[in-house]
């Protein structure tokens, strides 16, 4: 039997093979048009094409050499329409009418040349792309280049802007140019760093040259940047406000130099996540205030809490001053905020109230004020003139005088120290300028001061008895100013200071004799009151021989324990319980969560009292901070369990905290730590808004002054601040 020809003639083999060629040259190398490729040898692409031809001339012979030219020629003459049937190659280009021969083409195509070359071309891209060898490498170098130039850039300016901001320095002068006078802190900054910084030398020249059109130094890049880092700080801050759920508010208010009214913001709450637990007071901002009534302040801080997203149901403890538009008991911002949330307890700050009780025992009786209006007198001698100070510094070698003060927590006292601790030397200062003084008023004030006043021994005893007190009540008032102070200790210090008033009321006139007169033959100065001559009265005639003409004189050092001493001691004892009276309400019902102490020595009948009077304070409507059932168990195991050397509520509050199994005591000692003692972190923030806010800078906008004031005051966060998130965040608002 003759054996079967592959192809009918020559001819349409020909024809065939003409068609596989004329497709294949007519899709090789399309792509790589688009990407650079290392030129292969010639040999691997014929080898691909004769590989290629043998698979189709054996599948071919596999399907039948009638039914593939049938369609070859169908192709000729219908080159646009769909082809059914097995056709090859096909798949990538018309496709087909139906999926008779799909399994068939689906192989043919993974083996055929096109499928193969593209394949390689795309695996080829794949690893250029690793290798960051495509054809727009030189472009993504120098893109990258300049990204990692601007990153390193921006990197640099934010070190400065934290270092001026951290120290609150200033940060423009009188104009924004390079290598100019005067042109700021910022600009002066970046010029010497372009000294030894090649980066900031070479950008600095790109600018100059105008190879650049931005450099990123202006002003309102600094404010952006300032911007960034005091959100980020912020967003900390009120991440563990929440964390914490339960907080208080602390508000004061103060004018600015720019004659606006600023209020700031402190937020009190215990930040659990630290080890161990501590009790922090985070400044958050300034608050521009036009209404400073009571309704404008309150409603002021409506907003700002809505703002920060905090919750006023979560508001523990507030703390102002002792102004009546906020302690106000009907209308005050205090009852105001009580009206919404009966739990946010109120405060009166203690060092306002120890300062205000300085004042009520100052002005109490005459002497009193004679004694610091002669203090005064002593101070502005000398200060009003360079001359006369001149001549106090030349005769004293320790403290310098001070100013008083009605609202400076420590002015009374440090200027009553510095003239109890160089009587002596003060006196000859003021003998001196009056005897070398040509000006009559201040020879005759100097001489006075000198004979009358310091050469008295009654101002040296009052003396003496002041500065005892304002050593005492100073005391007590920096303990009180701690960040981490709390209530049962404030108290303590409190009730420790009433009974020092009562001690020294006994023996303290008595001791500050002694000390009185020892200064007083020190200074050559006769240790007597003087004697003020007796006036007698006249008998009327209706008068009986019996009866005392006279009535019984007291001695003048008796007259002056009691109308003196004894009459400031008293105000002060008075004030002290009188202003400190909200503590022994916070005694009474936190009383028995201060100490391990007073925790143990309650029977369980107290205790549960103690828990229930607890859960109705800590009440709303129908909602309770803790249940007072839950509360007296977890007590009861607590006092067995609790170790000895743990006594105060922050100690118990960690052993609580490792425990991790008594949530409602844990809630109730966080509230407790919350309660605010004092306005000093308030304070504290005007003497950076002072700083900041100053003659130079008052057209400061409040944007930039609160972020400065955030970074200077919260320098913390500094450190824990990620700066390439900043960075991302800075190129995405200006990209």
């Amino acid at each position: 039997m003759a054996p079967t020809r592959k192809y009918p003639s020559g001819y349409f083999k020909r024809q065939r093979k003409r068609k596989i060629e004329q497709l294949t040259q007519s899709q090789k190398g399309a792509i790589d048009r688009f990407f650079l490729k290392e030129k292969e040898p010639q040999s691997s692409v014929d080898d691909l094409i004769m590989e290629q031809q043998d698979d189709n001339e054996q599948l071919a012979n596999d399907l039948g050499n009638d039914e593939i030219d049938d369609d070859l020629d169908e192709k000729d003459n219908h080159e646009d329409a769909p082809i059914k049937g097995p056709l090859k190659g096909q798949l990538a280009n018309d496709g087909y009418r139906d999926w008779t021969y799909l399994n068939v083409r689906f192989k043919e195509h993974e083996n055929g040349f096109d499928h193969i070359s593209n394949m390689t071309t795309w695996i080829d891209l794949h690893l250029r792309l690793q290798k960051n060898e495509t054809i727009d490498k030189v472009v993504q170098d120098q893109i990258k280049k300049e990204k990692k130039h601007w990153r390193e850039l921006l990197r640099r300016l934010i070190s400065i802007v934290k270092y001026l901001a951290k120290y609150t320095l200033a940060f423009r002068g009188n104009n924004d140019r390079l290598y100019q006078e005067n042109n700021g802190n910022f600009m002066g900054l970046v010029q010497m760093m372009a000294e030894s910084d090649p980066l900031i030398k070479n950008h600095l020249q790109r600018f100059q040259n105008n190879e650049i059109r931005y450099h990123y130094l202006s002003h309102t890049i600094q404010n952006e940047l300032i911007l960034l880092i005091s959100c980020e700080i912020k967003a900390a801050i009120i991440q563990k406000v929440k964390e914490a759920k339960y907080f208080a508010v602390i508000l004061d208010c103060t004018p600015d130099f720019s004659h606006q009214e600023q209020m700031t913001l402190i937020i009190r709450c215990v930040d659990m996540n630290s080890t161990p637990v501590k009790v922090e007071e985070y400044f958050l901002q300034y608050l521009i205030v036009n209404n400073t009534s009571r309704e404008g302040l309150f409603e002021e801080l409506q907003n700002v809490l809505k703002v920060l997203n905090l919750d006023i149901d979560d508001v523990r403890g507030q703390g102002y001053d002792n102004g009546s538009n906020m302690k106000g008991r009907h209308q005050g911002v205090q009852k105001r905020l009580l009206d919404i949330n009966p739990r946010a307890m109120y405060t009166p700050c203690g060092c306002h109230s120890l300062n205000l009780t300085l004042c009520d025992m100052a002005n109490s009786c005459g002497k009193a004020k004679d004694f610091f209006g002669t203090v005064q007198r002593i101070y502005s001698l000398f200060a009003n003139s360079t001359k006369r100070w001149l001549i106090l510094k030349e005769n004293i070698k320790g403290l310098t005088l001070k100013s008083l003060s009605t609202t400076r927590w420590e002015s009374r006292v440090a200027s009553v120290k510095a003239i109890q601790s160089q009587p002596l030397q003060i006196k000859k200062a003021l003998l001196q300028l009056a005897e070398s003084d040509n000006d009559l008023v201040t020879r005759s004030a100097a001489k006075s001061l000198a004979t009358y006043d310091i050469g008295n021994f009654e101002f040296l005893l009052g003396m003496t008895i002041w500065y005892d007190i304002l050593a005492a009540v100073n005391e007590v008032s920096k303990d009180l100013q701690s960040k981490d102070m709390l209530i049962d200790v404030a108290i303590e210090q409190v009730q420790g200071l009433i009974a020092y008033f009562e001690k020294y009321r006994e023996t303290g006139f008595a001791e500050a004799m002694i000390n009185a007169k020892k200064l007083a033959i020190e200074m050559e100065i006769d240790p007597v009151f003087p004697e003020k001559r007796q006036v007698r009265r006249k008998r009327h005639f209706d008068e009986n021989e019996g009866e005392s003409s006279q009535p019984t004189e007291q001695s003048a050092e008796e007259s002056f324990r009691v109308h003196y001493f004894l009459y400031i001691i008293d105000q002060a004892i008075g004030s002290l319980k009188r202003r400190f009276e909200k503590y022994q309400a916070y005694d009474d019902i936190f009383g028995f969560l201060f100490t391990s102490e007073r925790l143990n020595s309650m029977d369980n009948n107290k205790l549960k009292d103690s828990c229930d009077r607890l859960q109705n304070f800590l009440k709303k409507d129908e909602l309770f901070d803790v249940d007072g059932d839950a509360l007296l168990v977890e007590l009861k195991l607590l006092r067995e369990r609790l170790p000895k050397e743990i006594k105060t509520s922050i100690d118990i509050l960690n052993y609580l905290k490792r425990m991790r199994c008594f949530p409602t005591a844990s809630v109730a000692y966080r509230i407790l730590l919350t309660i605010p003692i004092t306005v000093a972190s308030a304070e504290k923030s005007f003497s950076k808004l002072k700083l900041l806010k100053s003659y130079l800078r008052s057209t400061m906008l409040q944007e930039r002054l609160n972020g400065l004031a955030l970074i200077s005051i919260e320098s913390d966060f500094l450190d824990k601040i990620d700066y390439e998130v900043l960075i991302d965040d800075f190129a995405a608002k200006n990209a």
